[in-house]
């Protein structure tokens, strides 16, 4: 089924809450596990049609946010969320509470069961209101953030129109385009901290209800990490800081020197060659043909899946006002369809999109026909993010599809790119465990320790008087600090995850590819620990890892100069 044919009916609260205490009743008055489980795979299909009517309210509603009709859908979840969670809740007690336990745990597996226990300590009926407030916040900031319009060059643009001019080989035009970018931001400094810091507070209310002195463990139990916490990511942050930032300077010492500038600038930190970076070679129809013909080539598991997103119109790519801004992948769980979302702007990360988010689609569109359920068709988010980082580089020999003479131009300025991308992202995951450990920061404050940030993992950063930049308030252009608290250290693993599986790949490509399939099948059945070593790869924060990496993927960098 196409997505524009697939039919959206609000979803029935009440008759949803009806169904599912039926349901309930059935699981706690069994008397045997088979009943349970009977009732159980009930309410999952239930629940799936829910999501997948939730699913398709938010995508209309990004696709076009000035849509009246989806805009009060999405309102209408961010409402109701809260309560479908509570019901979920429910269900999920009763089965932490059975007494054929190991009988369901046979059927299902232990770690549905690990994951429920972190499920039902990440809310309870106190905090609805509070996570309904949070719903609405969030919507105000991507409403806010998708209504930005620039003025540049006598036109109106949305902001990622920006994105070429970011990357123009004339100086000038870098500063100009993050000089219009930033002075958006600035114009809306006032409703940009108002929200964050509201934000802040209805967290921490949060975490302090559900009985922690802050938000952080129970951010982390919303993100469902089972195998991992706060102090493994800090271990993380440091290896990070002490072994990778130096590589990363190097890195940025020679960009300083191929673009032949005295001083590294920040608007110069895009731009990777003197003379443009690689831009795919054609239009956008151009570029999603190149890749279909790459995903049929590259495996018969690809070819199969590329044909079943294309067929089914499953992706919305080109950049529009009214637009909401970033990329990103969803599902429509009744169909067993994945959905990318994106903004094309002409640059390379449109090709990125088609690797990234890609990898996303794969990795459920695989695992929803393993059969699993719903609990258990993702991993964790790291382990996501695995599936879509490693596709931007095992699709390697495909790239000049795009990309043409321009090709290694583009590999090189990825792979920088990717390692460079490290340090920030630790940046954002610390700045964000320190905005929750002290919730009372001021606005002005708040934007020192991201200065403070900026020293310790960018040391080379020169905002050079920028507006919004010199400030400290960058973060705020980052969704994920406002939307997904915590969700960014992920792509820091995973990118890291995703080097070894390009290493083994330039080693041995069909055993590589094997391996990758064999953890993208997994889907989450397995804790992100378990799928890294059973790949034969090694841990993020293992001691050591960040070294190692570091040293091979700049060794690689010496050996392949433009």
């Amino acid at each position: 089924m196409k997505f524009t044919e697939m039919p959206y009916e609000r979803p029935d609260l009440e008759g949803f809450k009806e169904t599912s205490n039926k349901l309930l009743e059935r699981i706690t008055s069994a008397a045997s596990a088979q009943e349970q489980i009977d009732a159980y795979l009930e309410f999952e299909k239930l629940e799936k049609a829910v999501n997948t009517a939730c699913s398709l309210a938010y995508v209309r509603h990004t696709i076009n946010t000035k849509d009246a009709f989806y805009d009060g859908e999405n309102s209408y979840v961010d409402e109701i969320s809260p309560a479908l969670q509570e019901i979920s809740q429910k269900i999920n007690l009763a089965l932490l509470a059975s007494p054929f336990r190991p009988a369901l745990e046979e059927r299902f597996g232990k770690l549905l069961f690990t994951n429920l226990e972190i499920s039902v300590r990440a809310m309870k009926p106190e905090i609805m209101d509070l996570m309904q407030e949070e719903n609405r916040l969030q919507s105000e900031y991507q409403k806010l953030y998708a209504s930005a319009m620039v003025e540049w060059e006598g036109q109106s643009l949305p902001l990622p129109k920006l994105g070429p001019f970011k990357q123009s080989p004339d100086r000038a035009v870098r500063r100009a385009a993050f000089e219009a970018e930033g002075r958006w931001f600035d114009r809306h400094q006032d409703e940009l901290d108002r929200l964050y810091g509201q934000l802040i507070q209805n967290r921490t209310a949060q975490g302090r209800a559900m009985g922690y002195d802050s938000y952080i463990p129970l951010g982390y139990d919303r993100l469902g990490r089972n195998c991992y916490g706060p102090q493994e990511v800090a271990a993380f942050r440091e290896q990070i800081a002490g072994d990778m930032v130096p590589i990363v300077a190097r890195v940025k010492k020679e960009q300083e020197k191929r673009l032949g500038v005295e001083k590294l600038k920040f608007y110069d930190d895009l731009l990777v060659f003197p003379d443009g970076n690689a831009a795919p070679q054609g239009t956008a129809d151009d570029i999603l043909a190149a890749g279909r013909e790459m995903y049929r080539a590259l495996s018969p598991e690809t070819a199969e899946f590329v044909d079943f997103l294309y067929d089914g119109d499953l992706l919305d790519v080109l950049s529009k006002e009214g637009k909401a801004p970033g990329g990103y992948c969803t599902e429509f769980a009744a169909y067993q369809a994945p959905f990318i979302f994106s903004n094309f702007n002409g640059t390379s990360g449109d090709v990125d999109v088609l690797t990234h988010e890609a990898g996303h689609a794969f990795a459920f569109y695989r695992a929803a026909r393993h059969g699993y359920l719903s609990a258990l068709t993702s991993p964790t988010m790291e382990s996501c993010e695995c599936h879509s980082m490693s596709m931007e580089f095992l699709t390697a020999p495909w790239h000049e599809k795009f990309f043409g003479p321009l090709t290694r131009k583009y590999e090189i300025g990825h792979c920088s790119d990717a390692l460079i991308f490290i340090p920030y992202g630790c940046m954002v995951d610390e700045f964000q465990h320190r905005m929750y450990e002290n919730p009372e920061l001021t606005a002005g404050e708040r934007n020192q320790v991201w200065l403070e940030l900026e020293k310790k993992y960018r040391p080379w950063t020169d905002f050079d008087g920028l507006p919004f930049y010199s400030r400290g308030a960058g973060w705020q252009r980052q969704l994920h600090i406002y939307l997904y608290p915590f969700y960014y250290i992920d792509y820091c693993m995973a990118q890291t995850v995703a080097f070894q599986f390009w290493l083994a790949s330039m080693q041995d490509r069909p055993d590589a590819w094997q391996r990758y399939l064999r953890f993208v099948d997994a889907g989450g059945t397995k804790t992100f620990r378990e799928l890294v070593e059973a790949a034969g790869l090694k841990l993020p924060y293992a001691p050591g890892c960040i070294r190692e990496i570091g040293q091979a993927i700049s060794g690689w960098l010496d050996r392949n100069p433009l």
